[in-house]
């Protein structure tokens, strides 16, 4: 049985909300990495921000993220050598 959006945002632990966050800001972790350490995709993602970020906080975050090239493996270039998968590893929540 598959868990609903509703059912996996709030299944989420403090410390895994904090590390969604923190990935969410980094212009390098993509989405598709958040996917894989936590299991929320982008739109879940987008909502989670939405609830646990300010408003103004918030509508920085999504003008920060449209249109970036990074936060998508598929729309990055082949010269970008760093890996997401690397540098989130060490955001897994301690809770």
């Amino acid at each position: 049985m598959q868990l609903s959006s509703s059912q996996r945002l709030a299944n989420l632990s403090p410390g895994d909300v904090s590390a969604v966050i923190q990935m969410a800001w980094e212009d390098r972790t993509t989405f598709e990495t958040i996917y894989e350490r936590v299991g929320l995709s982008e739109p879940e993602v987008i909502r989670l921000m939405r609830a646990e970020l300010n408003p103004s906080s918030f509508r920085l975050w999504r003008m920060r993220m449209k249109g970036r090239t990074t936060k998508h493996r598929a729309l990055r270039s082949p010269d970008m050598k760093f890996d997401d998968n690397a540098i989130a590893d060490h955001r897994r929540a301690n809770c």
